[in-house]
């Protein structure tokens, strides 16, 4: 075994890890990565086909963001924002902001931006400022928050209680506040899709009367009838991660959006995942980069994190409108002040690299390499339907999910304790390409560097995996 395995098993908790079977085994200790590929501390090389987690957008090492780091070094790492500011942060919300503008005056207009440090953060923020907003401008005295089936929006106790997964959230229930959960738009497995199993993504031959919305609907007006309205809705648009990568179908967003304004709520969009062009470029090539906007949504609150910094370093941001900064402005004995922060708010280092992230995703010709990428995923994902175990393939711009299932005619999955997706990337792992799975559903999510012969041995090793495996 090799030393830094043995420090890591005798010294390292890892998250989301069951630490028996990760005792088991030697663990793979990554100790260098470029452009796509990691390599580990005995030399193997790997395609990184989940961006490391979720995060990396441009791949590891990259020329920009490098020189964007070292130049902030030779400056200052860091300082508190804390009765200071910062060039880098300064520069950074200004672009965040003008990125963020969707120009249609019925929409909310995002002016604000707040610094943390991760995904959680950033929704742990929203969440607050949403509630005290609702307390001070909507005069609810106990504001109540609506959220998806299946949703995860962190692991900080506010975020977690937005979030409906039991395997993760079942064991703090004691520690949480109660939320409202409605069903999500899952139209592979929709109780109200009426539509025999065909190979093909079961948004495109659903059959329904968008039940998924019409519950939504219910749901605000249940609220207002019971005179205990919704302060917010809380939403990861386009693609929900953790609860399996479930897409959500054409304009499910738009029409969601529409009823909670109906009901004078605030939207709170997680992209944590799903900014920064991982939900695909649009029709026309336009760099979108929020999945909202692909739908033309504007929420109240933006949450990013993850790709914020390319992947580099801990960075996220919550983006907001005056109105809600406004809130919180008072002389000092009223005591408005939004008491909360973190030490590493607005860091130098992490700014520099997400305005040389920001650079990157700007430019014309990586608009064209990630429109051409995804192209490359979804021809090589089409050769998967041949797999019996292959239920079904959702797939958002740069961002897919392959479920497996005992039989794809009747779409029964496998019972989580047969560690179906983990055995299959295991297989995949043991030939050259990294990813995780979410239950029985391999995710796949490469950095936008990946090239097209990459892209074709990630399909085949997870087609190779599927067969040896099941």
């Amino acid at each position: 075994m090799h030393p830094l395995a043995r420090l890591d098993r005798k010294y390292v908790w890892h998250p989301f890890t069951q630490m028996r079977d990760w005792m088991k085994v030697e663990p793979r200790v990554i100790v260098r990565g470029r452009g796509a590929i990691l390599t580990d501390a005995h030399g193997n090389r790997y395609i990184d086909a989940n961006s490391s987690i979720w995060t990396n957008l441009h791949g590891h090492q990259n020329p920009t963001i490098n020189r964007a780091i070292r130049q902030q070094l030779t400056r200052i790492s860091h300082s508190s924002a804390l009765g200071l500011a910062n060039e880098p942060a300064s520069l950074l919300a200004s672009e965040l902001i003008l990125s963020a503008r969707l120009p249609r005056r019925s929409q909310p207009r995002l002016t604000k931006v707040f610094f943390s440090d991760d995904g959680s953060t950033a929704l742990e923020v929203a969440l607050k400022l949403a509630w005290e907003f609702s307390r001070r401008c909507r005069g609810l005295s106990s504001p109540r928050f609506l959220s998806m089936q299946g949703a995860y929006h962190g692991d900080t106790v506010g975020a977690v209680s937005l979030g409906h997964i039991d395997l993760f959230h079942s064991a703090f229930g004691d520690l949480l506040f109660k939320t409202d959960a409605v069903m999500a738009p899952f139209c592979y497995r929709c109780p109200f899709n009426r539509a025999r199993p065909e190979r093909a993504d079961a948004r495109l031959y659903r059959r329904c009367d968008w039940e998924c919305v019409s519950h939504v609907e219910a749901a605000f007006d249940k609220a207002r009838k019971s005179r205990r309205p919704y302060a917010a809705m809380v939403v990861e648009p386009r693609i929900q991660g953790a609860a399996g990568m479930i897409p959500q179908p054409a304009s499910w967003l738009r029409r969601v959006s529409e009823i909670a304004r109906a009901h004078d709520a605030l939207l709170i969009a997680d992209e944590v995942m799903t900014a920064f062009g991982r939900t695909g470029a649009g029709r026309t090539h336009s760099p979108f980069w929020f999945a909202s906007h692909h739908e033309g949504v504007q929420p109240d609150f933006l949450c990013v994190a993850k790709g914020l910094s390319g992947g580099y370093l801990p960075l996220a941001a919550t983006l907001t409108t005056q109105p809600v900064f406004d809130a919180f402005l008072g002389e000092y004995p009223d005591f408005k002040t939004f008491f909360h922060g973190h030490s590493f708010t607005g860091n130098q280092l992490g700014s520099a690299a997400a305005l040389a992230n920001l650079s990157l995703l700007r430019d014309p010709e990586g608009v064209r390499q990630r429109v051409s990428l995804e192209q490359e995923l979804t021809h090589e994902l089409s050769r998967l339907w041949a797999i019996p175990a292959v239920g079904d393939i959702r797939q958002v711009g740069l961002v897919a999910g392959v479920e497996l299932v005992r039989d794809w005619t009747s779409r029964e999955p496998f019972p989580l304790s047969e560690q179906v997706g983990f055995r299959v990337c295991d297989h995949m792992a043991r030939h050259g390409v990294l990813t995780r799975p979410v239950g029985n559903v391999i995710v796949l999510m490469p950095p936008y560097c990946t090239t097209a012969r990459q892209v074709r041995r990630i399909v085949d090793s997870l087609a190779e995996a599927i067969l040896e495996t099941l």
